[in-house]
C-alpha cells in the first residue's frame, strides 16, 4: 500500500524553483505527495502564486496545488493598506483553501518596537477578520509571540482553525492552539534529535493533532542537508523524510501515521 502525503506549507512559487519546478513536482508526486499548498507572504508575489498553480495544474503526474494568500508578519515594513485589499481580492477571485501565512513575529529586536509590533497586530487582526468573513482557516506564523497570537485568536473568537505552522512553542501552548481548533505543523526540524522541545510536544499531544509541511525552500530535513545536491534547498519531495523522522519520534509505523496525517490535513484546511 503506497503512502499519500499532503505538504500543507510550501513556498514552491519562489525563484529558487523556476529552473526545475516541473521536475521537482513530478518527483514529489513519485514520493507520495498528492497535495501541496502555495503560501503567500508579500502582496507583490500574489500573481506568482496564481501563475505557479496554473503552470503545475497543466502537468500530468504532479501534486494538486492549493492557494493561500496572506501577508507575513516578518515583512511588516513592506506591507501597505492596499495590500490587505489585495488579499481580499485574491479570496474573491481565486479558489483559496486558507489565509496565510499570517501572525506575529518578534524574533528580531526591530519587530519588538511598539510601532512595528502594533502594525503586525493590525495586519493580523484584519486578516483574521477576512478569514471569518470568507470562512477560511488560517496558517499561522508564530515566532516568539505564542501568548500574543493566542490572545488575539480568542479576542476575535476565531472559529475556523487552521495550522500553527512550523511549531516552536511548548506543550501547553500546543494544547491551547489545539483547543482553538488548530493542527500543529511539523517541518524537517523534527529530523533534528536536538530539537528536544519539538519532540516533547509531538510525543505529548500525539499524531491526531499534527500535519506535515516542508516550508520549502527552507527547513531542510537533516538527512537532506548531508547530501551536497540538496544542501541549499528544501523541496516538496523531502516531505517523506519529515514523515520518517516523525514516525521515529512517535515510535509508530510510517504507513499508519501517514493515514492519520492525511485526514488531519483535510480537516485543518476544511477540504
Amino acid at each position: 500500500m503506497s503512502i499519500t502525503l499532503f505538504d500543507t506549507h510550501t513556498h514552491f512559487d519562489v525563484p529558487d524553483f523556476d529552473q526545475d519546478r516541473l521536475q521537482l513536482a513530478a518527483l514529489a508526486k513519485k514520493m507520495g505527495v498528492e497535495h501541496l499548498v502555495l503560501i503567500g507572504f508579500i502582496a507583490e508575489r500574489f500573481q506568482n502564486l496564481i501563475a505557479c498553480q496554473k503552470q503545475l495544474q497543466q502537468q500530468p503526474d504532479v501534486p494538486k496545488v492549493h492557494l493561500a494568500p496572506g501577508l507575513h508578519p516578518f515583512y511588516i515594513e513592506q506591507h501597505q493598506a492596499e495590500h490587505l485589499q489585495q488579499v481580499e481580492q485574491f479570496l474573491q477571485r481565486e479558489n483559496c483553501v486558507a489565509i496565510g501565512e499570517i501572525g506575529l513575529d518578534t524574533f528580531l529586536k526591530v519587530h519588538k518596537q511598539p510601532d512595528l509590533f502594533a502594525k503586525q497586530q493590525h495586519y493580523f487582526a484584519v486578516q483574521l477578520e477576512l478569514a471569518q468573513q470568507y470562512q477560511k482557516p488560517v496558517l499561522l506564523h508564530i515566532r516568539k509571540s505564542h501568548a500574543e497570537v493566542l490572545k488575539m485568536l480568542k479576542q476575535h473568537r476565531f472559529k475556523h482553525g487552521g495550522i500553527a505552522h512550523a511549531f516552536s512553542g511548548g506543550v501547553e501552548e500546543a494544547k491551547a492552539f489545539i483547543q482553538l481548533g488548530f493542527k500543529i505543523g511539523v517541518t524537517g526540524q523534527i529530523s533534528n534529535p536536538n530539537a528536544k522541545k519539538l519532540h516533547t510536544v509531538v510525543q505529548t499531544i500525539g499524531a491526531q493533532h499534527l500535519v506535515l509541511e516542508t516550508d520549502c525552500p527552507d527547513m531542510t530535513p537533516l538527512c537532506c542537508q548531508l547530501d551536497q545536491h540538496s544542501r541549499t534547498r528544501n523541496t516538496p519531495a523531502n516531505l517523506i523524510y519529515v514523515l520518517e523522522a516523525l514516525a521515529k519520534s512517535l515510535n509508530v509505523q510510517q504507513q499508519d501515521l501517514a493515514q492519520i496525517l492525511w485526514r488531519n490535513s483535510f480537516a485543518a484546511l476544511a477540504l
